[in-house]
């Protein structure tokens, strides 16, 4: 029933893409963004590109014309301008008929007329460039709709044969990058999961059906995406990254409650009492963990950025789900294919040799008790370890060896781990931060190609800032002076700023170049401007627009020259004072980018160290405990530090999606530090001295700690065979990070807590500060 809830909430699930996941909607930002400039100037363009021997012929015309009069009608259009447009609405102030040129004769002669007229649309004599211009406000589902009926009424629209028609643009670019990265990231996890079965039985052969982890963790990604659409919390592009992490973290809580499960059935007992020891000891030891992996990912919701905030969200609904797929849907599985075995109904199974001599073992054991005669149990000594297995396997006997090995070199480790850690905190604050757009996506994609042969072609397609003046009379005379002026301030000053569109240049020529002196000249001027042409610059009354054409500024400048650029541009209206009454507002595109760049990167440390407070100050809540709250801790600090020196070391750069790495560490690597200390107490409460307590648990524990770690590092690894280099460099650095977390966790973490257990535990002024009661 959950599973058919989840699937029904599943299709509520809406894929978010807008400026409200880059930016608050309740930050000035946005506001201006959105009410200024995207409700009033802002639209998006479909440009088609038409390429051929002869672009100026009647027939190409008149085929442009027939595409016009099928495309205009679709719903989310606002605009269509392409020559044959133009030279129809010449004929009309000309004439007063709409009509083309029924000539190439004809057509030539209104170009050279009218030069200006057709100087973006007509770029050379091999390129015929249309734009469509699409409702700013239209959503991608919207846009992606309005595509692929503008691709079926080009074909329909029969232009002569010997012409490539691109359609490209900025909708088309992100409609398709969208898609590529879903069908990539999809076909990566496919990977990821034979990849992950390949693992499993390699490291996790000492349990019966190995391969049981992945359906639970399976069934608590459905129940996540079911959950995520009932609670309202978007798909971005983000969120997918989300995936990968709650598969890494869910396989543990999985595999942990399966070997424990195991274990206590090796060790001989019934399965009914297997099942409520590992429910006993594994399931609070978990729970701590994934608590404290939930405040380490409560860090994420200081970003002021929407779509980190629903990472968060994402990365605290999956890991309770998988949680509750483990500890129910998994040891119940576990516990129902044990009977089976056991009782084998209807003679499904044949029983190997030395299950039935388990299984008379047990009948024995079974029918002394019955007759009063109960086995004693050993004596323990707390001299004579005994492992956790009498016949340990490779794994176990190499981290036994590793673990008395790291006992004898505590003071060592802990120095060189010490500094090492320090140094590369130091080195992090060096790494550069990759904030060039271009650069997340593959160079060869065949819509990013088209679209750097349209930059290349048509003019006015490169990065924009876009200056939204509100106004007591658009008329005004002052104003249109002071915005010509400030223009031509603009691209005679500034090396980047390659010119300054508004609706004066429109006024001036249809007024010999010059303004007009009195409001009553001017209102008669817009008058006469095409209603397409003055609406991208003027709004009701109150506002007016100037497009600062930036060029390719995000690769030659990046976030950080765009952002220098709006500040400088700042300070120029700020020293050009505008007409009392009169102010300005910068916004766009790249306004909205270089705050989204911002708020992803600016904000990485200070996510971490949140990250660390808190799951610190839940340690000590829960365990009320020095050592207990410091022990995890510790090993995550030197986790980040290493990190650090690892990327430093590989020349990594930071980008959008690697710069929350830190929240990520502190969720994974936190827990496996916590169920290896969990672990560990238990054992000495037993009776084990720390030294054999640690070996224990890292022969318990551990190897199911190995066996996840293992399986998330070559799920993780398939990210890195990504095109997207966004994605790829996410996947190689979340598995250097898992390594790392695993290096610290049987290297560091065993010498460490028997340390601070031994010189710290005892001290009872700390225990009884912390409210824990003396023996």
């Amino acid at each position: 029933m959950l599973v058919l809830l989840s699937f029904q909430g599943a299709q509520q699930i809406e894929m978010a893409s807008g400026t409200e996941t880059q930016v608050s909607k309740d930050s000035q930002l946005y506001k201006d963004y959105a009410h200024l400039f995207l409700n009033s100037f802002s639209k998006d363009s479909l440009i088609v590109m038409v390429e051929g021997n002869e672009v100026k012929s009647a027939a190409l015309l008149k085929a442009a014309d027939r595409f016009a009069l099928q495309t205009e009608g679709l719903f989310g259009i606002n605009t269509f301008l392409s020559p044959a447009s133009v030279l129809k609405q010449i004929n009309y102030e000309l004439s007063g008929r709409a009509k083309l040129p029924e000539s190439d004769q004809e057509v030539q002669k209104l170009l050279e007329t009218y030069p200006s007229s057709f100087e973006t649309l007509l770029p050379d004599e091999s390129h015929m460039l249309i734009s469509i211009g699409i409702k700013g406000s239209a959503t991608d589902k919207q846009k992606e709709d309005l595509l692929k009926a503008v691709q079926i009424s080009a074909k329909e629209a029969a232009f002569p044969p010997g012409y490539v028609l691109t359609i490209t643009g900025g909708p088309a670019l992100m409609l398709d990058i969208n898609k590529q990265m879903g069908q990539s990231m999809g076909l990566l996890l496919g990977i990821a999961a034979f990849l992950m079965i390949g693992v499993l039985f390699l490291v996790f052969r000492n349990v019966r059906w190995g391969l049981l982890p992945l359906p639970v963790v399976l069934l608590g990604i459905i129940f996540t995406f079911g959950f995520m659409g009932y609670t309202g919390v978007p798909m971005t592009m983000v969120s997918m990254a989300a995936f990968p992490v709650l598969i890494g973290i869910g396989i543990d809580y999985a595999i942990q409650f399966h070997n424990r499960m195991e274990e206590e059935i090796k060790f001989g007992k019934s399965p009914e009492k297997a099942l409520v020891h590992t429910v006993k000891h594994t399931g609070p030891a978990v729970l701590i963990a994934l608590t404290m992996t939930a405040l380490g990912f409560v860090s994420l919701f200081t970003s002021t950025v929407p779509m980190i905030r629903d990472f968060g969200k994402l990365l605290l609904i999956g890991i309770v789900m998988c949680y509750l797929s483990s500890l129910f849907f998994g040891l119940v599985t576990l516990y129902s294919f044990d009977w089976l075995t056991r009782k084998n109904p209807f003679g499904l199974f044949k029983k190997k040799k030395k299950s039935e001599e388990s299984d008379q073992k047990e009948q024995n054991i079974n029918k002394n008790k019955k007759r009063g005669k109960a086995l004693k149990p050993e004596p323990l000594s707390l001299g004579a370890f005994k492992p956790a297995f009498q016949n340990p396997g490779a794994l176990e006997k190499i981290l036994q060896n590793l673990t008395g090995f790291t006992l004898k070199h505590t003071w060592a480790l802990l120095i060189i781990a010490s500094l090492t850690a320090a140094s590369g905190v130091y080195m992090d604050q060096s790494i550069p931060i990759k904030t060039d757009t271009n650069s997340f996506i593959p160079q060869d994609m065949p819509s990013l190609v088209d679209f750097h042969h349209m930059q290349s072609v048509m003019s006015g397609q490169g990065n924009h800032l876009n200056l939204i003046l509100k106004v007591e009379d658009t008329s005004d005379p002052t104003v249109l002076q002071w915005m010509d002026e400030f223009e031509k301030h603009e691209v005679a000053s500034r090396g980047h700023i390659y010119s300054a569109t508004s609706i004066v240049k429109l006024v001036k020529e249809r007024n010999g170049g010059v303004l007009p002196e009195s409001s009553q000249a001017i209102k008669a001027i817009y008058a006469k401007i095409p209603a397409n042409q003055k609406e991208e610059y003027i709004k009701g009354n109150q506002l007016l627009h100037i497009d600062l054409d930036i060029g390719s500024a995000m690769n030659e400048l990046q976030i950080t020259g765009i952002s220098e650029l709006k500040e400088i541009v700042a300070e120029d209206i700020r020293w050009m004072q505008p007409p009392p009454g009169v102010t300005v507002t910068i916004t766009g595109e790249s306004a909205v980018l270089i705050e989204m760049i911002a708020g992803l990167t600016s904000g990485r440390v200070k996510m971490t160290m949140l990250g660390v407070f808190l799951v610190l100050l839940g340690l000590f809540v829960v365990y009320r405990n020095p050592v207990k709250a410091f022990s995890p801790i510790i090993p995550m600090l030197i986790v980040i530090g290493w990190s650090g020196l690892v990327m430093k070391g590989m020349n990594l750069d930071y980008n959008p999606m690697t710069a929350v790495m830190g929240a990520l560490i502190l969720g994974v690597g936190s827990e496996y530090s916590i169920l290896m200390m969990e672990r560990y107490y238990e054992e000495k409460e037993k009776g084990l001295n720390p030294q054999a307590a640690i070996t224990q648990a890292v022969t318990t524990t551990g190897t199911a700690l190995v066996a996840s770690g293992a399986t998330t590092v070559f799920g993780f690894s398939a990210l890195i065979a990504s095109p997207f280099p966004i994605i790829s460099d996410f996947g190689l650095v979340t598995v250097i990070d898992v390594l790392l977390a695993m290096l610290v966790t049987f290297v560091i973490f065993p010498p460490l807590v028997v340390f601070m257990d031994s010189k710290l535990g005892n001290f009872k002024k700390y225990n009884m500060y912390f409210g824990e009661s003396q023996k």
